[in-house]
Parts: structure tokens; C-alpha cells; sequence
């Protein structure tokens, strides 16, 4: 499968629908491969789902993990399972699916190995640290025919499937600018990160691309064009090609008929933990999501039109392993590969020119 056909036009998103799992003849067999915090609370989120639905979702088999307490730790989760001693036996396990959570440098390799043992695979975002390797990732899953997915999250916020629909529907007639707002005050506390072979980038990598993929998917993608950027690292700005991680960054480009503006940063006075904001306006009108009080967890979308607007969707909501556990029940219904995981590619296209690479 080329990067050509890759880059065919994406499909909707499925949506969430507990239905599948209903319809499961036995929970999806899983194995965790990375169980630090973000690993655990992936395993956590859908141990909760599974009891709020009150019925067998997942059968954790399996976690490997460099730190035998890390894996220790998420072993704790749940009754008999497995802390396998090597990635080998890992990949050995009887099981259907992984869920990746390792540093970024090694998604690509982990990814295609598990397609490659038959697993279906979930992975943390990004997919890859360049367009190249996140082309590889999805070549692997269509040639093995097996699902994959990336934890892009901000899409299963309470409202957007909503947000969605009202663009498509022309209810703000034609979106003409979206501005993207992505800033913490404080950065990742863990060394990798801030290394870019490790990492593949700083702020924009870490946080930026999240709410480039929600634009893109909301605006069902489309075509990009005339991208610039500017990348800072401690208030200096770099030039290319980037040797140190980015800590501030600001980029614009064209997505079909819209102007897209995003900003980003890690340890930034912002007065606050975090601000996180999507803008988009249109002829008719707008919507805007936004973050509550400095929280990374509550947010709020309102629809806009002059000096009015209405609150449309927010907190609370627990939405951080929705699109896990979207992909779960896909899985329990079917393992075979799913195109709507090619945006992936298109984004990763995005943040490699804002990279300029």
C-alpha cells in the first residue's frame, strides 16, 4: 500500500456505540505494552467503562514493561495477568489487541511488531514522530489487516461529534478561521521529551497536534496549504533544521477555504495550569471550546453568534478513554483494518512542515 493510497479521502469516524459490545461473543484479550501513568490510567478507563456497563469488555492477559515496578504496578489492576519478562514473550501472548504507551521513539517499532504477531493495535499519539515512519505504522496494519487507532482524545470531548455535525450542516455558514490555543505551565517530567530524536518534537508534538487533528477531523480534513511556523526554544527563536525541542511555537496555514492559527507552548506564564482553546468562526456564526479554570479535564463548548452565544456541551464529562474504549469495541466486533485511522497521516504531514521537514 503506497503513501498515495494512504492519502486517499478519509472516512467518518464511527460513532461511539455500546451496541458492539452487546452484540460480542467474548471480551477482546488484551496486552499493555508501556504501563506507566499513562498506561495505568488507560487500563483504569476502561475497567470503569466495563463497570458502568456492567458487562465483560476486556480480558487484561498481558504487561510488559522496562520498569518491573511499573509492571508490577498495572499488574495490581486486575486478577491473573501476565508480566512478561521480554517484549518476545509479550508478543508471544494469546491475545488480540496491545495498547501501546511507550516513548515516541519507539511507537514505530512497536506498532509494527505487534501487526505484524496478528494484534490489532492502539497507540498513543502520535503514531510516529514523522510522516515516513507514521506511513510504515499504516502500511503494516493494511498489509496485516488488522485495526489501528491513535489516542487522538480531544475528539471524544462531550460535543464535538455535535460541533461536527453543525459545520457540516452549514449551521455557521463557511468557517473561514480557526485559531488553536494549546499552553501549560509547566512541561513533561520525564527526560525524553525533551530530546527531539527521542521525541520527534517539543510543544507542537506533545500538544499542538491534538488540536490539529480536532480540526481536521471536525473539519472533515481537508486540503492544507501555505503553512508557516516559527519555533522558540527559552524565548529564542530557532531556525531549521530544529536540534533542540521546542518550548513555543506558532504556525498558520490554509485548511480548505480556512485560515488555521495555532499557538503552543510548554512553561509559559500563562496565569494559569493551562489554557486550551478552539475557535472557529464562520459566516454565519461560531463555536468555541475552551478549558474551564486552568483544568486539563473540564471543558466547555459554546455556539456564537454576535455578542450571544450558548453552552452546547461540557463538564462534567469523562472523556479521556473514550477513544480507547471506542476502539475496544470496534475490536470486540471486528479486528480487521479501519481507513478512518489514515488521518493520522495527513496530520502527521501537517506537523512535519511546521517542523520543516
Amino acid at each position: 500500500m503506497s503513501t498515495a493510497m494512504i492519502m486517499k479521502a478519509i472516512p467518518e469516524a464511527p460513532a461511539l456505540d455500546f451496541t458492539l459490545i452487546k452484540s460480542s461473543r467474548a471480551p477482546v484479550r488484551l496486552g499493555f505494552l508501556g504501563t506507566g501513568a499513562i498506561g495505568r490510567l488507560r487500563m483504569q478507563a476502561l475497567l470503569d467503562a466495563q463497570a458502568v456497563l456492567e458487562m465483560p469488555l476486556v480480558d487484561y492477559r498481558a504487561v510488559y514493561d522496562p520498569s518491573a515496578a511499573a509492571a508490577a504496578t498495572a499488574a495490581e489492576l486486575a486478577e491473573d495477568v501476565r508480566i512478561c519478562p521480554t517484549l518476545e514473550d509479550f508478543f508471544d501472548q494469546d491475545i488480540d489487541g496491545v495498547v501501546i504507551a511507550t516513548p515516541s521513539a519507539l511507537h514505530v517499532e512497536h506498532c509494527v511488531a505487534a501487526l505484524e504477531n496478528g494484534k490489532a493495535v492502539f497507540c498513543q499519539k502520535p503514531l510516529a514522530r514523522t510522516s515516513a515512519e507514521t506511513a510504515r505504522v499504516i502500511q503494516s496494519a493494511w498489509l496485516a489487516n488488522k485495526l489501528l487507532a491513535v489516542d487522538f482524545s480531544y475528539r471524544y470531548l462531550a460535543g464535538m461529534d455535535t460541533l461536527r455535525k453543525l459545520i457540516t450542516e452549514g449551521e455557521f455558514g463557511e468557517i473561514f478561521a480557526i485559531d488553536l490555543t494549546f499552553h501549560n505551565a509547566y512541561g513533561p517530567d520525564k527526560a525524553w521529551f525533551y530530546d527531539m530524536t527521542s521525541s520527534g518534537g517539543g510543544c507542537v508534538m506533545d500538544q499542538g497536534i491534538h488540536l490539529v487533528d480536532l480540526a481536521m477531523w471536525v473539519m472533515g480534513s481537508g486540503d492544507v496549504n501555505q503553512l508557516s511556523s516559527s519555533l522558540f526554544h527559552h524565548g529564542k527563536k530557532q531556525r531549521p533544521p530544529y536540534q533542540m525541542v521546542e518550548d513555543y511555537a506558532i504556525a498558520e496555514f490554509g485548511l480548505g477555504s480556512a485560515r488555521v492559527r495555532l499557538s503552543c507552548s510548554w512553561n509559559l506564564h500563562a496565569g494559569r495550569d493551562t489554557v486550551i482553546e478552539a475557535h472557529f468562526y464562520g459566516t454565519k456564526g461560531g463555536a468555541v471550546l475552551r478549558n474551564v479554570k486552568g483544568s486539563s479535564f473540564d471543558f466547555e463548548l459554546e455556539q456564537t453568534r454576535g455578542v450571544n452565544s450558548r453552552r452546547v456541551a461540557g463538564y462534567p464529562d469523562t472523556w479521556g478513554g473514550r477513544a480507547l474504549l471506542d476502539w475496544a469495541m470496534r475490536l470486540a466486533e471486528n479486528d480487521q483494518y479501519d481507513p478512518t485511522v489514515e488521518q493520522a497521516l495527513k496530520v502527521a504531514h501537517v506537523i512535519d512542515r511546521i517542523y520543516c521537514r
